[in-house]
C-alpha cells in the first residue's frame, strides 16, 4: 500500500517529526523513531497520530484566538 501522506509544506516535516516524538515520549513509547512501526500495535501508531492532530488543532485554535 502507497504512502499516501503528503506534507503540504515540505519545511515543516522536521518540525512535525519532532512533535511526532514529543508526543510518542508522552505517552510513554521510548525510542519511537528507531522502532519498526509495522511491529506496534495500531492503537499505538493511532495514539500517537491523534494525538499530534489534537496538539495541531490546538495550536491553530490558539494562534487564531489571538488574532
Amino acid at each position: 500500500m502507497a504512502n499516501t501522506n503528503k506534507i503540504v509544506v515540505p519545511e515543516a516535516r522536521q518540525a512535525l517529526d519532532q512533535l511526532k516524538l514529543e508526543i510518542a515520549n508522552e505517552l510513554g513509547v521510548a525510542n519511537y523513531d528507531n522502532i519498526d512501526k509495522g511491529n506496534l500495535p495500531s492503537r499505538v501508531n493511532g495514539y500517537v497520530g491523534g494525538y499530534m492532530v489534537k496538539r495541531l488543532v490546538e495550536t491553530a485554535q490558539n494562534q487564531m484566538a489571538n488574532k
